[in-house]
């Protein structure tokens, strides 16, 4: 075969196995700190400021990580970061003062605390003279709100108690990572802690590291980083997940929501896809016991290689007549007090990947 033909032939091979996991290998070449460096600055938009810092605390992130950086891993990340914030560290939130007392009020009436003891308490001075209220009317970004918060169940009598488990800030950085996530992800961060991985999040530094983690810090046997986007936003394996549920559905006849959550998380009681994987239990050869077991490792790369998955699909394939899709984009609609819209996992995904196919371009 000609050279030309076979780098042809070779291209999308390279390019898929830089989407299809995160570890070195002795297959990839080893690239230098400068040369890594020097092309996150070159893929990073004209218009960001401190390139170079950028560019080190990424480094910093792959490289503490054993994250290998090719092209296709450093620009998945840059494009994740240029949807969730423009390069924004700690991104402005419009009306963030009310959206903050509505969540607090919400979160208070699930647990039975009276709205009037919320506002009440809010109406207390804070240390630098001004009510809470105020101070969190004032508030314009994240890292504003969760000081404030923070603040807050510290110095009102029985905060924490009372009002521990209601702050609303819960994803922060330019990454927009899940600050518990980070908390769970901690161990191995390469800077000294400023207070907590909380307010670490809100950094630059942290905020980069924990959400490469996120976004790069685990294995899987995708085809296209489409996939990592949706996972993202999602949870881990969703797109591997939903893949299975639809595999699920078409072999039962039952309809299921496909978000990529195969079994119901903090309940002992089966949820709908486990309880349409148990409808198939004579047909898979299994019993429930055995089904919820290996449901369960559907956090984990591992659930390729059990029974009911590899079961699963064999009956799906053969009533579809075809091969059903390994992963798809779930579907999930996205809800947040900061979301104003109609927007969902796979609208998320693709904006994404807009972004991620313009940097390979670059």
């Amino acid at each position: 075969m000609p050279l030309s033909r076979l780098i042809l032939c070779l291209t999308p091979l390279l390019v898929l196995a830089g989407c299809s996991t995160p570890r070195s290998g002795p297959q990839q070449p080893e690239r230098s700190e400068t040369e890594v460096k020097a092309q996150i600055v070159r893929l990073l938009p004209a218009t960001v400021a401190d390139r170079n810092g950028w560019a080190q605390d990424i480094y910093t992130a792959f490289d503490t990580q054993k994250i290998y950086p090719s092209t296709e891993n450093i620009c998945a990340v840059l494009a994740v970061t240029e949807q969730e914030s423009t390069y924004q560290v700690d991104p402005a939130v419009p009306n963030m003062g009310k959206i903050a007392q509505d969540e607090m009020l919400r979160r208070a009436a699930k647990v039975y605390v009276p709205a009037v003891v919320v506002r009440t308490t809010l109406q207390l001075r804070s240390p630098t003279g001004k009510t809470y209220a105020e101070r969190l009317n004032a508030a314009r970004t994240e890292k504003d709100l969760s000081g404030i918060f923070d603040d807050f169940i510290s110095m009102v009598p029985l905060g924490n108690t009372l009002f521990g488990g209601f702050n609303p800030v819960h994803t922060a950085g330019p990454m927009q990572v899940s600050i518990e996530f980070a908390q769970k992800q901690a161990r191995g961060y390469p800077y000294t802690v400023d207070g907590t991985i909380r307010r670490e999040v809100f950094t630059r530094r942290g905020g980069m590291y924990f959400g490469i983690a996120h976004l790069l810090g685990y294995p899987v046997n995708y085809d296209q980083p489409l996939y990592r986007f949706a996972d993202f936003n999602a949870g881990w394996y969703a797109s591997r997940n939903a893949a299975f549920q639809a595999a699920v559905s078409r072999a039962s006849g039952k309809a299921l929501a496909l978000d990529g959550d195969l079994i119901r998380y903090g309940s002992l009681l089966p949820g709908t896809t486990e309880l349409a994987v148990r409808s198939l239990g004579a047909k898979l050869d299994m019993r429930n016991p055995s089904i919820r077991s290996q449901l369960e490792q559907g956090g984990q790369l591992d659930f390729e290689d059990t029974t009911v998955y590899k079961r699963v699909f064999a009956l799906a394939d053969k009533a579809a007549g075809k091969p059903m899709p390994r992963a798809i984009l779930p579907g999930i609609v996205l809800k947040s007090p900061k979301i104003t819209r109609n927007l969902t996992t796979a609208w998320f995904a693709q904006r994404v990947d807009e972004r991620y196919q313009r940097c390979m371009k670059r």
